[in-house]
């Protein structure tokens, strides 16, 4: 496969027809979205996307984001209004604050299977969307409520459509839908997350017509009616709520771009590697190939001064990883956009690779699973014992562990299975062993950490509360003691006061100070004046505050909080 348009070599041809393809399918949906209800929140990013838009719901205002009714411009608005639409038809549950993550990544599998179908044919496509939809750091993401994998559909749908305007088949016309499809993800991509949306497109583009000589392609963009169309799109909310908020501007603008890309303000730093092991982990199961042939790549995809698809998904990947690795700011899913265009390069690996070869290849993958799913069962206690902490008991992790090594089996057997496959030459059921080994053993980690949901959600202590001691009352305050638990106003139901806690809503409490308590010290008066409240705060918090007398009745507590009542009457 040389070029844009040109299909794969006949050694490729096998896939799946008819009912076989349609069990697939199914059996991919099934695992995708089986888990969305089944885990409650954690802190502190899913506390925070669900709430958002639960007072986009409550208050009817989806113009100025709101967090514990603070203003909150970190972001844009785009997934707030999803997931409030999402609210509003189908009620507020788990499944709904997740589902955008949920639909986006799978959507996002099945237009990579497109675009495959476009460049090389029916089994491209079955590849790309099978190492996409088994790529660990993908799928993953895929099942976490952050925003990061909202941003990564539209910027892959931004990416699919720019490389199949630009194949060497493509007709004028076609080029130019496929152009202004491109530069509308974009702009829904710059909505979601801010002007990375173009940035690293942008900055990709140039890359890969600098490293390729390939000029031409400058002439292909649309440039004016893509640009119309992207001020058209995303315009509109800036403006307004710009209009709406004076400080919007130079938040979101300058502190929340410049800011945070030039320095470590946002305490996200990391080494120049950072984001290296999350590379060579997250694109599990297909490390063996991109290792293997990364290096050829390169070579392989045709001569430059043309285009190929194989070498702007490299420049893709490398201006991003790059570009985040020189941020000041870094964490472990920004990076996930590099993904989509990866996949799409393993899809055609897959496909060209002598089946033997493959099997060499993925022999040490299932070795090194093997060795892995021994180690988490015969040494899980010792393992366990040195990640117990104070605020993270044994039993939980225990508990935990049996995902874990049911995970690491699952991924054991796939990959024994996918190397026993291509040894046979069974091409397409070797890359189907992988993908759903690695799909399966994701979902159940990701499904088992609801074991220490504890730790990080406080649903468990909020429904003990409620079992013991009747619905807590909505007309009294609540107060928030030195801490911000993300999602605690989420299963509440309502917002909180915070007391002598800013982190990342301070400036929304500058501009609103009424909304929060400065300090504790502010506080207490308050609280002993008034005939009912209800607090929630560290235990250490907890200990001060009792010695100095404050009249507090314990209404449940955890390792990490103890919620209190002003008064000593049960509230019903």
């Amino acid at each position: 496969m040389a070029g844009g348009g040109v299909r794969v070599d006949a050694p490729a041809r096998e896939g799946l027809r008819g009912g076989a393809l349609i069990a697939v399918v199914l059996a991919f949906t099934l695992i995708w979205f089986a888990n969305l209800e089944h885990r409650r929140l954690i802190h502190p990013d899913e506390g925070r996307y669900a709430e958002i838009p639960r007072e986009m719901v409550a208050t009817g205002d989806w113009l100025t984001p709101r967090l514990n009714g603070i203003k909150y411009f970190e972001k844009p608005a785009l997934q707030y209004w999803i997931t409030a639409a999402a609210y509003e038809a189908f009620g507020i549950h788990p499944w709904t604050a997740r589902i955008w993550p949920a639909l986006s990544g799978f959507l996002g599998v099945v237009f990579l299977a497109f675009v495959g179908l476009r460049l090389g044919g029916p089994t491209l496509a079955l590849y790309s969307g099978a190492a996409l939809g088994g790529c660990l750091w993908y799928v993953a993401n895929g099942h976490i409520l952050t925003l990061d994998m909202g941003l990564t559909f539209w910027m892959s749908l931004g990416f699919g459509a720019f490389v199949l305007a630009q194949r060497e088949t493509a007709e004028p016309a076609e080029t130019r839908r496929w152009m202004l499809l491109a530069w509308a993800a974009l702009a829904l991509a710059v909505l979601s997350k801010g002007l990375v949306g173009v940035v690293l497109p942008g900055g990709a583009f140039v890359t890969y017509s600098l490293l390729n000589r390939d000029w031409q392609i400058w002439k292909r963009l649309h440039l004016l009616g893509g640009l119309a169309l992207l001020l058209v799109i995303t315009a509109p909310w800036f403006v307004a709520v710009s209009m709406a908020n004076r400080e919007f501007f130079d938040f979101f603008f300058i502190h929340e771009h410049f800011t945070r890309f030039l320095t470590t303000e946002h305490h996200r730093s990391g080494g120049w590697w950072y984001f290296v092991p999350l590379l060579l982990v997250g694109i599990l199961p297909w490390l063996p190939i991109a290792l293997a042939r990364g290096h050829r790549t390169w070579i392989d995809s045709g001569p430059p001064t043309r285009f190929s698809w194989q070498r702007f998904a490299l420049a893709w990947a490398g201006f991003i990883f790059v570009f985040f690795s020189a941020s000041g700011s870094k964490l472990p899913s920004y990076i996930l956009p590099i993904f989509p265009p990866l996949a799409l390069l393993v899809a055609w690996q897959l496909s060209v690779l002598p089946a033997k070869r493959l099997a060499r290849l993925f022999a040490p993958t299932a070795v090194i699973w093997s060795i892995i799913a021994v180690i988490t069962i015969v040494f899980e206690r010792n393992i366990l014992e040195h990640i117990v902490t104070e605020r993270q008991p044994l039993a939980p992790l225990m508990d935990y562990a049996r995902w874990i090594q049911a995970g690491c089996l699952t991924a054991a057997a796939s990959s024994i299975g996918a190397w026993a496959c291509f040894r046979l030459e069974r091409r397409t059921a070797g890359a189907l062993a992988l993908a759903f080994g690695t799909l399966l053993f994701t979902q159940l980690a990701v499904s088992g950490y609801d074991t220490i949901a504890e730790s990080r959600s406080s649903e468990p202590l909020l429904t003990r509360v409620v079992a013991e001691h009747g619905a807590l009352r909505k007309d009294v305050p609540f107060y928030s003691v030195r801490m911000y638990d993300q999602t605690v106003p989420w299963y509440l139901g309502r917002t909180v006061t915070q007391v002598e806690h800013e982190d990342e809503l301070a400036m929304g409490i500058a501009s609103e100070p009424g909304r929060a308590i400065k300090t504790v010290k502010e506080w207490t008066p308050r609280w002993q004046a008034i005939d009912q409240a209800y607090a929630i705060m560290p235990p250490d918090t907890f200990e001060e505050l009792r010695r100095e007398g404050l009249p507090m009745r314990v209404l449940g507590r955890d390792p990490r909080r103890v919620l209190v009542a002003r008064r000593q009457e049960q509230y019903r």
